[in-house]
């Protein structure tokens, strides 16, 4: 998608690591979580879609330096499993973007913030994985840019429900993020 085809939006979906193969220590206390959120980010994503606000998928590249979304999304889709299914439930369709991210915040080392300048997009809904790591350190960074930021609860997921409420806490307290369910966000 070149430039004067990127849709122009003060707000944008950020769906961050749900296209996961979930292999990591800790991953089989996240799957399940991982599972009901992506069911729930799934409706977030129709009413985006619906409304015409743009769906960014930002992805760990896992180490994969000449790895590409496309690639990895099409490896897990063939898997069983929780990454499959969810990829089921959130696989990108033409007109979203994508982008891989070296590190834990969706900003840090991509073109995210060069994407969200040329949409002029001033909100972001972020809903992914994990709630107390990645979602919590893109959520600091959009604060330092000064960007509003909803992160509705039941969209992330984090391996225990302990982690999950402190980083919403920190979210909502420290980064003035609005962590309203997801019924009481306004699309």
């Amino acid at each position: 998608m070149d430039e004067a085809q990127l849709p122009r939006s003060r707000r944008a979906l950020l769906l961050i690591d749900f296209i996961n193969p979930l292999d990591f220590p800790g991953a089989d206390d996240l799957a399940q979580p991982a599972l009901a959120a992506a069911k729930a980010a799934a409706k977030l994503v129709r009413a985006a879609r619906s409304q015409g606000m743009p769906v960014i998928y930002a992805n760990d590249n896992f180490g994969g330096w000449r790895s590409d979304f496309g690639s990895m999304v099409k490896r897990l889709e063939k898997k069983s499993g929780t990454s499959a299914s969810i990829i089921k439930l959130l696989r990108p369709r033409r007109g979203d973007l994508t982008l891989l991210k070296p590190m834990h915040s969706a900003f840090f080392g991509s073109p995210l913030d060069i994407l969200l300048d040329k949409m002029g997009t001033r909100s972001l809904v972020l809903a992914g994985l994990a709630t107390d790591i990645c979602i919590q350190l893109t959520a600091a960074d959009a604060f330092l840019r000064g960007l509003k930021v909803q992160v509705p609860p039941e969209c992330t997921a984090a391996e225990s429900e302990e982690k999950k409420a402190a980083a919403l806490a920190y979210m909502r307290d420290i980064l003035k993020c609005d962590v309203s369910p997801l019924r009481r966000l306004s699309m």
